[in-house]
């Protein structure tokens, strides 16, 4: 009788939709309360067009050095504790394989039932150390190219968010009209990301979108209160 072969899908792109999250939801909501904030301020869509890329500018280039300097951080993170599990199961052999049988335990295994797999680990020592590295540690090998990889998809993500709040003020003289479009389309496009993000992520797609679009719209009405409050 044939079979129809299993075969597990799961999503692998973990990190990069992290990043595009970052980049993407500040720079839909940043711009946005910026340009929200100036309208209320001084209603001069020049200004506000000129203000609005130069934060984008910005913004881009702080997100993504942030970007970068946190996967440099998790790849030399990564390369300290290598270094040092490498010479525990050499200086320290037995404590390592009681950290071994620890971590077995919490899998419900006995001592017994842990011994074939320490002799194993013992003849192998590159396995014991990854093993170690991921079991103990909770560590996976970062990518090489995280880092730079990390910072462009930031950044990137940031610049297309950022523009889309401001694209009603490049056609749009009238600063306050200006803002109404920028409302309508900037929660518009809060709404698609949320859910896009949603759907990646395993999150229930309306409660995501929902989610996204109150905050960017709350960061927002904040900025513009605030704006008018103080002029």
């Amino acid at each position: 009788m044939p079979t129809t072969p299993h075969v597990e899908k799961h999503f692998t792109a973990g990190d990069a939709v992290r990043d595009i999250v970052i980049g993407m939801s500040d720079g839909l909501t940043v711009p946005f309360a910026l340009a929200a904030g100036l309208t209320g301020a001084i209603s001069q869509t020049h200004l506000i067009v000129t203000a609005g890329l130069a934060e984008i500018a910005a913004g881009s280039i702080a997100m993504g050095l942030g970007g970068y300097l946190a996967a440099r951080g998790d790849a030399e993170h990564y390369a300290h504790e290598l270094v040092r599990e490498e010479q525990e199961i050499i200086t320290i052999p037995e404590a390592e394989a009681q950290e071994v049988r620890e971590v077995f335990r919490g899998y419900g295994l006995t001592d017994e039932e842990c011994e074939p797999v320490i002799r194993s680990l013992r003849q192998r020592p590159k396995d014991w150390v990854a093993f170690m590295m991921r079991f103990e540690l909770g560590l996976e090998k970062p990518e090489p190219s995280r880092a730079w990889k990390s910072a462009l998809t930031i950044a990137l993500a940031y610049i297309v968010g950022g523009v889309i709040p401001l694209s009603a003020y490049f056609f749009q003289s009238d600063a306050h009209v200006a803002l109404r479009v920028s409302v309508f389309i900037t929660l518009g496009a809060l709404a698609v990301f949320g859910g896009i993000k949603g759907r990646f992520t395993g999150v229930p797609v309306l409660r995501s979108a929902l989610q996204t679009t109150t905050i960017g719209g709350l960061a927002a009405a904040a900025a513009f209160g605030i704006a008018r409050w103080i002029g």
